[in-house]
This record gives C-alpha cells, sequence and structure tokens, in this order.
C-alpha cells in the first residue's frame, strides 16, 4: 500500500515505461532523461509496495501488478490532458483545445472539411483528431466529443442521433471496365472483394454474414481507410458509405438493390461540457455537417 500521495510525475514515468517497454524510449517521450525515470519508477514500486516490472536485457515488461495498475494510469493520464484542454481557454471563450475521435473513415475521410470550416468560423479553436475504431470512454474524457456508430450508453454522455447513413458495394470504373459489373451476388465471388484481414467486428456488426467472409477476400486488410484507397484505386469491389461515394463520381455503385447496409451515426459528449463554449461550438457545427453529409447533399471533397 502507499504510505501517502504519489507524484503524477512517478505515473507518468510508469505509463510511458508500460507503453513503450524500455527506460529509454520512455525517456524520450516524456522528455525525461533515463536515470530520473529510472528513479522515479524505483520510487513509485516502493511507494506502493509493489514491484511493477520484470526487469531483462530485453527491456521491461509489466508484472501482473503492474498490468493492473495500468488502465488507472491511463485514466490519470486522460483527465491530466483533459485538464490542460479545459485550461487552454475560459469556459466562455470559442477558444482553446477540442479534441474529437471519430472511426477511420468518418475522421479520416469525412471529419477534415468539416473540420476546416470549423476553423475558419473559429481560428481560436485548436483541433485534436484521434482516428480510432475503438471506444473512447467520454466518462474518462479521452476526448471532448465523439462520432460514434452506435448508441453512447453511459449515464454522464449527451448523445444526440445525427441519421442513418447508408453503405453499399462499389468498384472503381476502370475496374468495372476490365472485368465486367457482377450481376447477381453468387457473381461476387468471382471478383476481387476488398474486406478486413483479423478483425471481423465490422461485418458482424452490419449483419453482413455470412455475405462478407474472409475466405472470400482477395485483399484484406483491417484498416478502413486503407480498404477505402484499395477502393479508390481500382483494386475491386469493396463497402463504402454512399455519401463518400457520391463525391468520387468514379465508383460505381454493385448490386445496388440487393446488398445495402445502414449505420446509425451519433454525436456525443460528456454533460459537464454543455456550459463550456468552445466544446459546444465544436459540438454543434459538427452535428449540422454530419446531418447534410448523411443526406447527401454534399459530399466531402477529395
Amino acid at each position: 500500500m502507499a504510505a501517502g500521495p504519489v507524484s503524477w510525475d512517478h505515473y507518468r514515468a510508469f505509463l510511458a515505461v508500460a507503453e513503450t517497454g524500455s527506460l529509454s524510449a520512455a525517456a524520450r517521450r516524456i522528455g525525461q532523461t533515463q536515470p530520473t525515470l529510472g528513479r522515479q519508477i524505483d520510487a513509485l514500486e516502493r511507494a506502493l509496495g509493489l514491484s511493477l516490472f520484470v526487469r531483462s536485457p530485453a527491456g521491461l515488461t509489466l508484472t501482473e501488478a503492474g498490468h493492473d495498475l495500468l488502465p488507472d494510469a491511463r485514466g490519470m493520464a486522460a483527465a491530466a490532458e483533459a485538464l490542460l484542454r479545459s485550461a487552454s481557454a475560459g469556459r466562455d471563450e470559442t477558444a482553446g483545445v477540442v479534441r474529437i475521435t471519430a472511426s477511420e473513415i468518418i475522421g479520416g475521410a469525412v471529419l477534415p472539411s468539416i473540420v476546416a470550416d470549423l476553423q475558419d468560423r473559429h481560428p481560436g479553436l485548436v483541433v485534436e483528431l484521434a482516428l480510432t475504431n475503438r471506444s473512447e470512454d467520454l466518462l474518462r474524457r479521452d476526448a471532448d466529443i465523439a462520432v460514434r456508430m452506435v448508441r453512447p450508453e453511459q449515464n454522464a454522455v449527451v448523445a444526440r442521433p445525427i441519421g442513418r447513413v447508408r453503405l453499399g458495394l462499389y468498384a472503381h470504373e476502370a475496374y468495372l471496365a476490365r472485368w465486367g459489373t457482377p450481376t447477381t451476388i453468387d457473381a461476387l465471388t468471382e471478383h476481387r472483394l476488398i474486406g478486413f484481414d483479423r478483425d471481423d467486428s465490422a461485418a458482424r456488426a452490419l449483419g453482413a454474414d455470412p455475405l462478407w467472409e474472409r475466405r472470400l477476400f482477395r485483399l484484406r486488410t483491417d484498416s478502413d481507410l486503407a480498404q477505402l484507397a484499395l477502393l479508390r484505386a481500382g483494386g475491386g469491389v469493396g463497402v463504402c458509405q454512399a455519401p463518400l461515394a457520391a463525391g468520387w463520381p468514379e465508383l460505381r455503385p454493385v448490386l445496388p438493390d440487393l446488398i445495402r447496409f445502414d449505420l446509425d451515426i451519433w454525436l456525443a459528449m460528456h454533460e459537464d461540457q454543455r456550459r463550456n463554449r468552445r466544446v459546444r461550438t465544436a459540438f454543434d457545427h459538427l452535428a449540422a455537417a454530419l446531418r447534410v453529409y448523411v443526406a447527401g447533399d454534399a459530399p466531402p471533397g477529395t
């Protein structure tokens, strides 16, 4: 047990070493010297009465006690970053840092033009855009605003429904000119299908089984942005959001009357942020722009 309060610097050192696996890499990450970092780790272990790392020539690996501590250390880091964002401007100013998290496709292909317009309107805002397909925890303040493809369930989170976005199969016109356009679902198996590699969670969420099985894919990647790039390069037939495809006329729908999926889009923030002008301004801007996107009226430019 800890003998008394432990400095956040010690926990920050622990987190950096846990995520990098070595004192030298952790020292570079947080701008400390390696000996200082080593002393902070030693001090933390003494204060907690626990051994947090196994030392070896290959580096440092977490003990069971270290693994148990890791989620709370990450929560402390997220809270520290949220504190800095909150302090970046007054609550009544439309300035400072806003951190937005979204999936790879929404964050990489949809939000850039929306965020650029937001900053044109509010030059004092600094936007951090975190692309991840995992669910960021708004309660831990990993982000100020989250774009979700499922409804957030946390009690302290304000969630606003944006609408439903349609997904379908598409292929580049050059690919179809060379290989022909499939006219039946069975004919798809004769084409180069673009799909997941090891992570089938998106396909399961869409209810695409058994149509979208790994064994059928000739181009496999778990990066949604890579799948989109392969599709736009004429690599084969793949899934794309309809409003995105509308902005790229070279992408042609494949079996649009037979294969279609719909995804809900939600915008979420912690309820405490409703009184924060910079976050509320960004939230309202994203909500309005994403509704236009879902309607397909103004797809983002290439």
